[in-house]
């Protein structure tokens, strides 16, 4: 075993030692803080709250934990429909079919001839909310090559319109029509717009955090679509298929829509989107002390647009601006801190909002109360802390 001790370790020894971990010190502040630093315990989140792997579809990120740019492997958030498919990577093909010059298969060493890209892109699921304490959302640095790369070297026909992205994982699902119902086999797909699928932002990617892809984000391959929510960037991707026109799969044209109501006078007209890109959202993530002030840690997930500002407000006090992280690039989450001068004992309540250089500023709750569907909820989230 190699010699070097984790920095986690040597804090967890150090805190042995002089007896404090037996205290309330909570295990998730022990890789979270640094040297003089003490976390605050959130009065908002109750005892029975266990992030990480709760079953054996969801594994959600302890928010609370974040100390850096990048999520590690073991705790980026993780979420399927259809089970996590064993792949090999020697044997998997990405097939390339549809409106294309020439119907292709891509082994694994054939991706990783071509000239790779790295980008750093957060996203969370679009069901992510303050119900599950905004934990289905991460950050990672992903290496592959560039779809537009592919789709140019294969030739894409000119009728083509619609690109759709299919996951290597399928299961049997009940499916209406009228007043039947027929059990059909349903792989994972969603699609996207030929124009968003040649940008040159999303990527056939293979690696995360310089690492192989880990089985719950999709090995050997998946699709990453910085900007967009989760339900987009399909893993264990098996086939691009384009064609003309529109792809209305159950994940697509069923499952992943918004409703929103817009008022017109005394009615209100219920208005349906496609789940795509983020909605733009800011997070209070942990809140610790050092020395006489407190330090507030937040991050921002949106579509790429630049922000203008991401500010902090205590109770009822002025709202006030936070520093951004210098790790933040156009699609990771942003990272912003505050630091918090002179709190007083007792409970207080800390909210952040965000508002990009095209002025859309992060709503309330009270601005989301004609949504009629839970998902791309973005209200601004208030937490609860006890200063001592």
């Amino acid at each position: 075993m190699p010699n070097e001790i984790s920095r986690r370790e040597t804090l967890r020894r150090g805190l042995t030692a002089t007896g404090l971990l037996a205290m309330a010190v909570p295990d998730w502040a022990i890789p979270a803080l640094a040297q003089g630093e003490r976390a605050i315990a959130f009065t908002d989140v109750p005892d029975t709250y266990s992030p990480g792997d709760t079953t054996t579809r969801i594994r959600s990120l302890d928010i609370r934990t974040i100390d850096g740019p990048i999520t590690p492997r073991d705790k980026f958030f993780a979420i399927q429909h259809y089970g996590r498919p064993e792949i090999a990577e020697s044997a998997h093909r990405l097939k390339i079919t549809g409106l294309v010059d020439k119907e292709t298969e891509l082994s694994m060493a054939e991706l990783k001839a071509m000239p790779a890209t790295e980008l750093t892109a957060g996203y969370e699921c679009s069901g992510n909310s303050g119900r599950i304490f905004q934990g289905l959302a991460s950050n990672g640095r992903w290496t592959g090559v560039r779809l537009s790369d592919v789709l140019k070297n294969i030739g894409v026909k000119p009728k083509a319109r619609e690109v759709i992205f299919f996951g290597a994982d399928r299961k049997e699902e009940n499916v209406g029509f009228r007043q039947q119902t027929f059990a059909v086999e349903q792989q994972f797909g969603r699609s996207m717009s030929l124009e968003n699928a040649m940008r040159p932002s999303p990527l056939l990617a293979y690696a995360m955090n310089g690492e192989p892809l880990t089985k719950e984000q999709g090995f050997p391959l998946r699709l990453v679509m910085p900007g967009w929510y989760g339900v987009a960037n399909v893993k264990w991707l098996a086939e691009i298929q384009l064609q003309q026109d529109r792809y209305v799969g159950n994940f697509q044209a069923r499952w992943y829509r918004t409703m929103m109501g817009e008022k017109e006078g005394d009615q209100v007209q219920s208005v349906e989107t496609e789940v795509t890109r983020m909605q733009l959202k800011s997070v209070v993530a942990r809140v610790s002390t050092e020395g006489s002030a407190h330090k507030i840690l937040g991050f921002v997930l949106n579509d790429g647009t630049p922000l203008s500002s991401v500010e902090v407000k205590i109770d009822d006090g002025p709202w006030q601006r936070a520093d951004f992280d210098p790790s933040n690039t156009e699609f990771s989450w942003k990272l912003f801190s505050f630091r918090w001068e002179g709190a007083t004992p007792g409970e207080h309540t800390i909210v952040s909002r965000a508002t990009d250089v095209d002025g859309m500023v992060q709503p309330v709750e009270e601005d989301l109360a004609l949504k009629q569907t839970f998902l791309e909820h973005n209200a601004q989230f208030p937490r609860k802390v006890m200063v001592t």
